[in-house]
């Protein structure tokens, strides 16, 4: 009897403790918040107050998997940077958004919205608020959120790997030499028509302007994963300026990407010109 009681509390042990492995953990930064207008756990910490020449609060929030706010509305808007994890962005009547770390969200005066962490990943931002007060709404059930949930679960790494590189785009025509610090993989290459470096050069090419990604028109989009690697073609039509002198060409793009520390990161992007009649 002794031993049959030994092995179940082994088998209960062995689950809920891979169970809790895959918790996330939560950055618990600042104070945490009161459930008042609110699901789950969530930590506030103010960063600025808004004065006569700044007219804009700031703050950083740390959203636990499954927290999220209800509805409501900033009078004077918001904009929302996501510093950390994967969460829920929703405008009143309108489609729900999955955004991540790096995104940048603008939340129009006046618009009711809500936001959160997704069930399975903590959720932080810097926010840049007006400084009237917030008008707060009904809360977000936790049958609608779920069911939110179960929708989105069928978003694919394939997705995620698409939405990532569309970023990159953005990235590159911006200059925006610190996300794109992050999303180089520290060994990644990079291959041109007139020869290949590594991350170091290539940050610096971007940053000088040695050649400005101003813009990719993206035709067709494949992605294949294996494992821990995914690779995209990208068929698109690219205007950069290199040497001062604007310039068209279709390229196929490889883009390559590597899974490490739950995150996806860019280990190779080369260019090959296509001929067209």
């Amino acid at each position: 009897m002794f031993m049959k009681l030994h092995s179940l509390i082994f088998i209960f042990w062995a689950f809920t403790g891979y169970a809790f492995a895959q918790t996330p953990a939560t950055p618990q930064t600042g104070e945490k918040s009161p459930n008042v207008h609110h699901t789950g756990d969530v930590w506030l910490s103010h960063a600025g107050v808004a004065d006569s020449i700044f007219n804009y609060n700031v703050a950083q929030a740390t959203f636990a998997p499954g927290a999220r706010l209800d509805w409501h509305v900033h009078p004077g808007g918001q904009q929302l940077y996501i510093t950390d994890g994967v969460g829920y962005y929703q405008e009143r009547n309108k489609s729900l958004q999955v955004v991540r770390k790096g995104a940048l969200i603008k939340c129009q005066p006046g618009v009711e919205h809500w936001h959160g962490a997704t069930p399975d990943s903590v959720f932080a931002y810097l926010a840049m608020t007006a400084p009237q007060p917030t008008r707060w709404l009904e809360k977000v059930m936790d049958e609608d959120y779920f069911s939110i949930y179960k929708a989105t679960a069928n978003n694919t790494v394939e997705q995620e790997i698409i939405d990532l590189s569309k970023q990159k785009w953005q990235w590159m025509a911006d200059k925006d030499v610190a996300h794109l610090t992050s999303l180089f993989h520290d060994k990644s290459v990079y291959v041109h028509m007139g020869g290949s470096w590594g991350k170091t050069q290539e940050i610096n090419v971007i940053q000088s302007g040695g050649i400005h990604y101003k813009k990719a028109d993206i035709h067709e989009v494949s992605v294949n994963v294996i494992g821990n690697t995914a690779i995209l073609l990208n068929k698109i039509t690219l205007t950069a300026v290199v040497g001062g002198n604007e310039v068209v060409n279709p390229f196929i793009v490889t883009e390559v990407y590597v899974k490490e520390n739950n995150r996806w990161q860019m280990g190779s992007l080369s260019f090959t010109k296509q001929i067209t009649p």
